[in-house]
């Protein structure tokens, strides 16, 4: 969806497909935001209807009942029991066959478990996925090149999954601002070698004033930039994680309320 503070005609030329209504614009991704407008990426997805459903429905069997999906706990061990039995048909981002093996060979046991898996099966984390499961089933320890980034990267086993990963490091050893970090991530991303250039000399010399020899330093870029190419952004990941989550809750065997025997909310 583009949006603009005028006109979309002011901005960009408009298109029409032969018997359809939808309006297009004949710019791609970049040219749009080169010519300053926003464009936002929305997902509808058929399990939020459901939950919505869920919501009406209990409050039709009981008007006096409140119910506030945000309230959830999100350390249901009968919501991580149903993904460890890898019952999750119907079960958004998790009833793919892929992702059926990837939970039987990484079982759920807390919620960021299943940010983790969210943002592991795809394409590129994809590679990362042997070592996360070697690590949290104990086959391998977690290892970190730094004692300071075991507070980052713990929840992970020591793997860098997410580019918040890859901002914090910079961040905390490299001497980043946030707003810093962030430039180097997208750089990363791009894989423009002019830009890897000047970040690698500003994280070496940063990260040497942290306390890093200059070797040290450089061979922790050089795993930041691998990773980053894979790193998929937590917050999105997350967001996934809770509908999917939320959606299992929902048919927890504990979790019932008032009504038919087949009601579950």
């Amino acid at each position: 969806m583009l949006i603009a503070p005028g006109k979309l005609t002011d901005f960009c030329p408009l298109y029409v497909q032969p018997n359809a209504e939808a309006i297009l614009s004949q710019f791609d991704k970049d040219d749009v935001e080169a010519v300053g407008l926003v464009k936002f990426d929305f997902l509808g997805l058929t399990t939020l209807t459901i939950l919505d459903w869920t919501v009406r429905y209990v409050k039709m069997l009981d008007p006096q009942a409140t119910v506030d999906l945000d309230a959830l706990p999100l350390d249901d061990q009968g919501a991580f029991g149903i993904f460890r039995k890898v019952n999750t048909t119907a079960v958004f981002q998790f009833e793919s066959r892929g992702m059926r093996e990837l939970l039987k060979q990484a079982p759920v046991t807390r919620f960021e478990d299943i940010i983790a898996l969210v943002a592991l099966y795809r394409p590129g984390p994809m590679e990362l996925i042997p070592d996360f499961v070697a690590r949290k089933s104990g086959r391998e320890r977690s290892a970190y090149p730094d004692p300071r980034l075991e507070p980052i990267l713990a929840e992970t086993y020591g793997v860098m999954v997410y580019q918040e990963h890859v901002m914090k490091i910079a961040q905390e050893i490299g001497g980043y601002t946030l707003g810093g970090a962030d430039l180097l991530r997208k750089a990363m991303g791009k894989k423009k070698p002019e830009e890897m250039a000047k970040h690698r000399s500003i994280f070496v010399d940063g990260a040497t004033k942290n306390g890093l020899t200059p070797a040290k330093a450089t061979l922790l870029f050089d795993l930041m930039e691998k990773f980053a190419g894979y790193g998929f952004n937590k917050a999105h990941a997350a967001a996934y994680a809770l509908v999917a989550y939320r959606r299992v809750l929902q048919g927890a065997p504990h979790v019932r309320v008032h009504g038919p025997p087949t009601c579950r909310s």
